[in-house]
């Protein structure tokens, strides 16, 4: 598509860059977050693993201590806020895709088709797993699961067809 601008030269709108605009995160009241679900804590997404109300003070508001793990390095973060305000819980989301092969990057397939190579291999046991998996089990369908959270993503595990 081309336009000419106010100076007389040709512009190119560049489509192939853009996103839908949605957001990472969605409002919730501090009072309705429960043990197990996620939440923003110094803006890193995190499960909620402790969660304590204390009585209505002097001045009015109660307050909720929150204690979370960061889902993707495991850190402890703790905040405290009323228990009327609002905190941003992260959109998190699993993906299953089958393991085409494997290296510094893994190829990946989704159920449309459609190949990734994005994702780095995982360090430690998980990327050892992967690595065995991808040698010995060559005619077995290895699934890969793909947590995904605030424009971050990490492989969560590995199956094969028969677990």
């Amino acid at each position: 598509m081309q336009r000419k601008n106010s100076t007389g030269n040709d512009e190119h709108d560049d489509f192939a860059r853009g996103d839908a605009g949605a957001s990472l995160t969605f409002p919730q009241q501090c009072s309705t977050l429960r043990k197990g679900g996620h939440v923003i804590i110094k803006d890193r997404p995190c499960k909620i693993v402790d969660i304590h109300s204390s009585k209505v003070g002097k001045h009015g508001h109660a307050k909720v201590m929150i204690t979370g793990l960061d889902i993707f390095t495991d850190r402890r973060y703790q905040t405290m806020h009323p228990s009327s305000h609002n905190m941003d819980v992260p959109i998190v989301t699993r993906t299953d895709y089958l393991l085409v092969d494997s290296g510094t990057f893994l190829s990946l397939m989704d159920e449309k088709g459609y190949l990734r190579t994005d994702i780095r291999c995982p360090d430690g046991d998980l990327g050892d797993i992967v690595q065995t998996k991808l040698a010995s089990d060559a005619d077995e369908a290895i699934a890969v699961t793909v947590l995904s959270a605030m424009g971050e993503e990490m492989v969560l595990e590995v199956k094969t067809g028969r677990e």
